[in-house]
């Protein structure tokens, strides 16, 4: 979880060092990157991801075991934070379809403030070399049978209303873990409602297909677009959609 780019602590100076620690690290288990109940990561990756020593971590996860946010036990820390509401039927998982069937595959997501492939940027009305944020999905068995691999870019639009996604700018590195598995929920409760396409094609070669997702927003603004290659030789793309009853 090493870093290249400080994150930014909220900017109050009556709070020590600790305190501003863990002010970003409840903000990370408030916005799913953590689930309530699991395992934090261990003091050193944590001194590492935040660049402060692992004292400050160790004070700073104390002072969120005194207000019932973390709870510490023989596997370690865990998030305590109250339960979330259940998402709505029908949310799919961010990226939707990257992830591999398979259960021993292993994924790995980062992200970076880059200036986005110049197809991306178009469709998002980006202006030419203008940054954003840009996500990376990678999902592979050990065997090396299953790989997906997933590209994509979030525009103006997306930063400035889904305020999960904006949190993200202070900590892309490309280097420290982020998994955007909510993000179509974020946008949901942001009041945003999505509107998928996805385009197929057949990659070069004929052993991989190219997924090509563009979603927008009731506005006809656009959110995000994604490029997901699947090795379609040796795996399946499946797309499963949960819709509620009416009424």
């Amino acid at each position: 979880m090493a870093r290249t780019t400080p994150h930014e602590p909220a900017q109050n100076d009556d709070l020590p060092l600790y305190g501003r620690i863990a002010a970003l690290l409840l903000d990370e288990l408030r916005d799913g990157t953590i689930p309530p109940g699991e395992r934090l990561p261990g003091e050193r990756h944590l001194a590492a991801h935040f660049q402060v020593s692992r004292e400050t971590v160790r004070q700073a996860l104390e002072m969120l075991r005194r207000s019932g946010l973390v709870a510490t036990d023989r596997r370690g820390s865990h998030a305590a934070l109250p339960a979330r509401p259940v998402d709505a039927p029908g949310t799919p998982a961010f990226p939707l379809g990257a992830r591999s069937a398979d259960p021993s595959a292993v994924d790995r997501s980062t992200v970076t403030w880059e200036t986005p492939p110049p197809e991306h940027a178009r469709a998002l009305g980006l202006a030419p070399h203008r940054p954003t944020l840009v996500h990376r999905y990678r999902s592979a068995t050990p065997d090396g049978r299953s790989l997906r691999t997933a590209v994509t870019s979030f525009s103006a639009v997306a930063l400035a209303e889904v305020t999960e996604l904006a949190r993200y700018r202070g900590r892309a590195d490309g280097a420290t873990p982020a998994h955007l598995r909510c993000a179509y929920d974020w946008m949901r409760k942001a009041g945003l409602s999505l509107h998928h396409r996805d385009a197929i094609s057949q990659v070069d070669g004929a052993s991989s297909v190219r997924v090509t997702r563009r979603v927008h927003d009731q506005y006809a603004r656009p959110l995000e677009i994604t490029d997901l290659v699947v090795n379609a030789e040796r795996d399946t793309l499946v797309y499963e959609f949960t819709l509620p009853a009416a009424g």
